[in-house]
């Protein structure tokens, strides 16, 4: 059966650079090394309070390309069991491809390029994402339209849930050359639309400036509901009695919305209202004490949630600068993650930038994931902005709203460089690729927790076992490996080189292990899928 999708140069490709020297996309075949590497990662400093026994179990700031960062969630077995398919809440605002280049965001990118980025990420966010999850997509004008689509191939279009229009100017752009743009669009789309359940907003005087109490109702306020239906009902055809003797029927083609019955009890409740002087066409009375909150609506204005200028003096606040162009106001975020997920809920946001997501999750009590990929804005935003809010020396935002004093802690987490360098020669190990390293890379890259670089085994996946070789793999090495294993263990070894002998020595002393020479074996795509399809069989 054909489907829709949306097609555009490159798809079938991997996106290797989205902008070379030469401000060119460059794309390489998807069995290259770099279309499924799984990088090492490393926690290089802690900040407050976290979790000593398991640093992975915390909040997690990453320094790293966010692919890299969602390939290692989603695959490495240390974070793939904590975080794949329990990630409750993805907000990201990605680069818009403006065509503007800012200082701390390079926003350059074509409509093809930009497509192959995001689609690769967003294939990696749909497997983190929980079951009742959701994820949110911030962007402009530009590519909106593209981006549904291809959110409606990858998460399925009867997945989507709505798109919300943020009011993120205050006043007009007189000087705009056609019409002054003045929102933004979010995408909203379940992970299973059936299972999703947003929360409600609060109600604000705004939203109850129709509710009032003209008979002075001990139950307090109250505001008119229409007693009719607008479709055929069975019992909703008969005649009333108001206070004074007056009778009412349901309006032309609209029956009563209760039975008479229903109407009775409410009646005898004081539950309905037939006007000042006792003789208008009947309404229901409906408590604001126990209507509760409201349905979210998709037209947010900015006295509402901010809009980008509250945004830019945040960030001067705590920075005494101005340095982002579109910063996003912690009302904003306040909004989205209420209504997305709940205390406790792990939140997503894989373009950092300032850190707002994340400092935003952090007053609210959620648990929170973000990456950055440019070291200068890492060290002079999102960092500092981070560790303020773990302090309590934030108190800009949400923060007297939440009435947020600080607490809580976080990890930062350092992407490794990548084991594996493409020459003309073919694809060889990098000079990255030297014991404990490349031991957890080739865990990393094959689905085994691993353990320790200290003994021949290093890793373990269900019964079978990994041990991982900064060289040559010989019948010494064999005979060692397979005396380390226990009844009933089978084992991949990994080496750079296998001598002659060594792999019929394994089958023979070990049925079922298997040699595995790296890069070449390492990197098959084919032999990559049906690892992970094994790795699917052992999380089931």
């Amino acid at each position: 059966m054909t489907r829709l999708e949306l097609i555009w140069p490159g798809k079938d490709q991997f996106l290797l650079v989205p902008k070379d020297d030469d401000g060119k996309p460059v794309w390489v075949e998807r069995d290259h090394p770099a279309a499924f590497e799984v990088r090492t990662t490393d926690v290089i400093a802690s900040f407050g309070q976290v979790c000593v026994e398991d640093p992975l179990d915390n909040n997690l700031l990453f320094r790293g390309d966010s692919l890299d960062v969602l390939r290692v969630l989603s695959e490495v077995p240390e974070y793939r069991r904590l975080y794949r398919g329990r990630v409750k809440q993805v907000y990201i605002d990605p680069p818009f491809n403006t065509g503007q280049a800012f200082a701390h965001y390079d926003d350059w990118l074509e409509h093809a390029t930009w497509l192959s980025f995001m689609r690769e990420r967003l294939l990696l966010i749909r497997d983190l994402l929980s079951p009742d999850g959701s994820v949110w997509v911030h962007l402009d004008d530009v590519e909106q339209h593209r981006m549904r689509s291809l959110m409606d191939e990858i998460f399925g279009a009867r997945n989507f849930i709505t798109t919300v229009v943020w009011q993120k100017i205050h006043a007009r752009n007189n000087s705009a050359q056609h019409f002054s743009a003045d929102h933004d669009f979010m995408l909203v789309f379940a992970k299973d639309a059936t299972k999703w359940r947003p929360n409600r907003v609060e109600r604000t005087a705004k939203s109850d400036g129709d509710f009032w109490n003209p008979d002075d109702d001990p139950r307090g306020l109250w505001r008119r509901s229409d007693l009719t239906a607008s479709k055929p009902y069975a019992d909703g055809h008969y005649e009333v009695v108001g206070p004074h003797g007056d009778k009412f029927s349901p309006r032309p083609g609209r029956p009563w919305s209760t039975s008479r019955e229903s109407f009775d009890a409410l009646v005898a409740d004081d539950r309905v209202w037939w006007g000042k002087s006792g003789r208008s066409f009947p309404f229901r009375k409906r408590f604001k004490s126990e209507l509760g909150d409201l349905v979210p609506n998709t037209v947010w204005l900015h006295e509402d949630v901010g809009n980008n200028r509250e945004a830019k003096a945040e960030i001067s606040k705590l920075f005494r600068q101005d340095a982002f162009s579109t910063p996003k106001p912690e009302r904003l975020i306040h909004r989205v993650l209420h209504i997305g997920s709940d205390v406790g809920d792990i939140v997503l946001d894989c373009f950092a930038g300032s850190g707002t997501t994340a400092a935003v999750a952090h007053k609210m009590g959620r648990r929170w994931i973000t990456t950055e990929i440019l070291s200068d804005t890492i060290d002079d935003f999102t960092r500092p902005r981070l560790e303020a809010v773990v302090a309590g020396e934030d108190s800009g935002g949400i923060s007297d709203r939440l009435h947020w004093s600080g607490g809580g802690g976080f990890n930062f987490i350092e992407v490794g460089p990548s084991m594996y360098v493409d020459t003309p020669f073919g694809v060889l190990l990098s000079e990255h690729a030297t014991n404990g390293a490349f031991s957890r890379a080739v865990a990393g890259q094959l689905g085994y927790e691993f353990q320790s670089a200290a003994t021949p085994l290093c890793g373990t996946r269900g019964r079978m076992r990994l041990a991982v070789f900064d060289g040559a793999i010989g019948s010494e090495e064999i005979q060692a490996v397979v005396e380390a294993l226990d009844d009933g263990e089978r084992v991949e070894v990994v080496g750079r080189a296998i001598l002659d002998g060594a792999a019929e020595l394994l089958g023979a002393l070990s049925k079922g292990s298997k040699v595995t020479k790296a890069p070449r074996d390492l990197l098959s795509a084919s032999a990559l899928r049906a690892r992970r399809r094994a790795r699917r069989e052992v999380d089931q």
